[in-house]
């Protein structure tokens, strides 16, 4: 197979963004390219034109190498549903929930099988395939069933590309101490460094590119810059928490809720660029303080993110919220937490069969919850009761278990292409239910909703900020950056001796 890998010295080093450039990098020489990641952990997830579900990062690097994401590019998908079990997406299908022993013990063998047949269909339809790693090659507790690292670098017969995040400190204990840990045949792959997340004048870091060289025999590839605002949805959650990080104080105070499992957080991300926007997270009731409007965003286990929610007392902050006028928006989890009341006949959410809760009641429905997960991209328009402009389209995608119905008459929000009525409006907008990802990413529905907080707070509407139009640019402004901090030449040299040698 012709190809790369992008391994790491630890998690959020860059493998994901570097993958991304190198993907919109080599679309844009005219190599027909593939991004693939053999098993993910995220809780942030796509979903694939036929309904499959896939890790976001894949989905995002597909998008880059101008290609529609499959379920081969990312087989497996673990979704964690608490500390110790997680839910096994395969192929775009959600299977069965695992301890991290039993999915060890019990799906290694499922999960080389996969791999190689994803490989294998990739290698059929894509000149060059860009591999991003997992964590660290050198996880010595799990190496030895690992399926996402070296040993998928074996199964495709690619080099390694390895790469360290400066900005965290500690590089070239990071870089040394992962290549010593490495097996000799590992270490042979390794055919190239990069550092990441540079910050200042990079000639006070050469002689430590010199060095690095001499001591590994291993060339530096490249010192990227640290990129801020890059655009480009992130993973897992310490993507979340640098991602977000950045403190703006705006006019409009937004508070997310920080639900312990959080999933597609990537539904905020609009948020960032709306200039009198301030976005925030709230984890406990001392950070509550007095938002224009709360968002309560999605979760992979809903009951349990409620009773944190209520063992914080957040939800005696959220209903006088609510019952002071302020808007509340409820996202897949955060809008059934918003019903009345929650049913796990099977333990479809909380693994305990028979499980019924009361939600925050602000919503009159009923959420009951089944085996088999929706999965599917919508499009719809605003229900004509709602008083938006109905010819106005809304994209989006679902990835939820349960059926919500409400138990009192009530205004949707929207109407779907298939005739369905979808979520809940009331109030002129101040209070919303959706099942609806990616609701704020349509500039039309952000900025009408934007503008209802405005109104409320007394200060002057805006017209909606279009920032779908730069998606595309973002990939080349990406792809530019990284390839002019890059030996381009050198590392494509590399990939064509070592698929040919």
């Amino acid at each position: 197979m012709k190809g790369v890998m992008i391994q790491g010295t630890a998690s959020d080093v860059g493998k994901s963004l570097i993958v991304t450039a190198m993907c919109r990098i080599l679309a844009n020489e005219g190599v027909k390219v593939t991004p693939f990641k053999s098993q993910n952990m995220s809780n942030n997830s796509y979903v694939t034109v036929d309904g499959k579900e896939i890790g976001r990062a894949q989905g995002i690097q597909a998008e880059a190498a101008r290609n529609e994401p499959t379920v081969w590019m990312n087989p497996i998908l673990l979704k964690p549903r608490s500390n110790q079990n997680a839910e096994v997406v395969y192929l775009g299908k959600a299977i069965e929930t695992y301890s991290g022993r039993e999915y060890r013990e019990q799906f290694y063998e499922k999960g080389i099988e996969v791999i190689k047949k994803s490989l294998d269909h990739l290698e059929e339809h894509f000149e060059v395939v860009v591999i991003e790693g997992a964590g660290s090659p050198v996880e010595i507790n799990l190496k030895d069933r690992e399926i996402v690292n070296m040993m998928v670098a074996e199964l495709a017969d690619v080099p390694v590309v390895l790469v360290a995040d400066i900005d965290r400190g500690g590089v070239f204990a990071s870089i040394v101490g992962t290549l010593d840990l490495l097996e000799p045949k590992e270490r042979k792959r390794v055919v190239g460094l990069i550092i990441n997340k540079f910050r200042g004048d990079i000639t006070l870091f050469e002689d430590g590119i010199d060095w690095l060289e001499k001591r590994t025999g291993i060339p530096v590839l490249g010192v990227l810059p640290f990129m801020e605002n890059h655009m480009i949805d992130g993973e897992d959650s310490l993507s979340l928490r640098s991602q977000f990080s950045t403190k703006k104080k705006g006019t409009l105070d937004i508070a997310v809720i920080h639900l312990p499992y959080i999933s597609n957080y990537s539904d905020l991300e609009p948020f960032l660029y709306e200039e009198d926007v301030s976005l925030r997270w709230v984890n406990h009731a001392s950070d509550f303080g007095q938002p224009d409007a709360i968002i309560i965003p999605g979760t992979k286990s809903t009951i349990s993110d409620l009773k944190n929610l209520r063992d914080k007392q957040l939800d005696i902050l959220i209903l006088q919220h609510v019952k002071t006028g302020g808007h509340v928006v409820g996202i897949c989890g955060g809008y059934q937490i918003l019903g009345e009341e929650l049913i796990d006949v099977d333990g479809s959410d909380t693994g305990e069969s028979a499980s019924t809760v009361s939600g925050l009641g602000c919503i009159p429905a009923i959420t009951t919850f089944y085996e088999e997960k929706e999965t599917n991209r919508v499009i719809g328009k605003y229900h004509k009761d709602t008083r938006l402009p109905t010819n106005q389209q809304v994209e989006g995608y679902e990835i939820h278990l349960g059926k919500t119905v409400f138990s009192n008459m009530g205004c949707s929000f929207l109407i779907l292409d298939n005739g369905e009525e979808e979520g809940y409006f009331v109030k002129d907008g101040q209070i919303i239910g959706t099942y609806l990802h990616h609701l704020f990413h349509n500039d039309e529905w952000r900025g009408h909703w934007l503008n209802m907080i405005r109104k409320r707070k007394g200060i002057p509407v805006q017209e909606p900020t279009y920032i779908n139009d730069f998606k595309d640019k973002r990939f080349d402004f990406l792809a530019s950056q990284m390839k002019s901090h890059l030996k381009w030449d050198l590392l494509k040299d590399i990939i064509n001796q070592w698929s040919t040698r």
